[in-house]
């Protein structure tokens, strides 16, 4: 072999092992980012869209106990002892004011509803943790019934999105009047698969949402329902929540709503029609 032969083949082989290294190094740093900045990637409180509305619905402004804090919330009561009551969990993005435009149009049904912002949303001191919001969800149905005598089966579920794994965790076992689900999705370890399949996520993710494993355990009437152009969760996750979860059960698919769901007639007719069966 020529001499420059051989220095041609050990450059090469060093090329390659210094790609090799600067691969294997920069898939390294984005697992040390992804795992530590997960939660900032998770929860956007801070996130304003749907601000042009302004409330046409009577509240009181509440603080409700928590184990770590008092979360703010609004609490509309049309007849707390003729009406059912709902309580909307709200998704991973922004602040009450962000959902006046569904409540405008919730609080024409026979309906008291609440709603809370969780830790670290809407002014709320503390950091969203998927245990954390779990106890902010169970501490607002606690003030509710501990307050107002309200008993569980007066109670309808109302999950948006993310909220809709909060709603699934409290549901479990009950026997609320219903629960009603708005984009749902399996669990965060298959929202997260979809968007970064190179990474191991199983291992990464601190806040799973098991949604998918839990469903079997409501036992109540349940809506879901799940636009088919949604463009953050996939609808087939929807879908398969529709799937699994037991009778009685409801599903509303309209073929061009996104994530955030077009409260028009159709979705309020169908709600309405739950609300009817239960």
């Amino acid at each position: 072999m020529y001499l420059w032969e051989f220095i041609l083949q050990k450059k090469i082989k060093y090329m390659i092992s210094s790609i090799l290294l600067v691969i294997i190094f920069s898939y390294l740093a984005i697992l040390f980012f992804i795992y530590f900045n997960q939660r900032n990637l998770l929860y956007h409180p801070s996130e304003n869209n749907y601000l042009n509305e302004k409330a046409n619905f009577v509240y009181e402004e509440v603080y409700i106990p928590s184990t770590e804090n008092n979360l703010k919330g609004w609490f509309h009561k049309k007849n707390l002892t003729k009406n059912k009551t709902l309580v909307f969990f709200h998704g991973n993005a922004g602040s009450l004011e962000n959902r006046i435009y569904k409540l405008n149009l919730l609080k024409d049904f026979d309906l008291n509803f609440l709603i809370i912002a969780y830790r670290g949303f809407s002014g709320n001191k503390g950091k969203p943790t998927e245990r954390g919001l779990y106890e902010d969800a169970l501490s607002a149905l606690k003030w509710l019934k501990t307050n107002y005598s309200i008993k569980d089966k007066d109670i309808i579920i109302y999950g948006e999105s993310l909220g809709t794994s909060i709603s699934i965790e409290v549901s479990q076992n009950k026997k609320y009047s219903g629960i009603i689900l708005e984009s749902p999705f399996t669990s965060m370890t298959d929202a997260a698969k979809h968007y970064y399949p190179y990474l191991p996520v199983s291992l990464l993710l601190k806040d799973k949402y098991d949604s998918i494993e839990k469903i079997k355990n409501i036992n109540i009437p349940i809506l879901v329902m799940h636009g088919k152009k949604d463009k953050i969760i996939p609808f087939e996750m929807g879908k398969k929540v529709f799937e699994s979860a037991n009778q009685p059960k409801f599903f509303y698919s309209p073929d061009n709503d996104d994530h955030m769901m077009n409260y028009d007639e159709n979705l309020l007719k169908t709600i309405k029609s739950f609300l009817d069966k239960i």
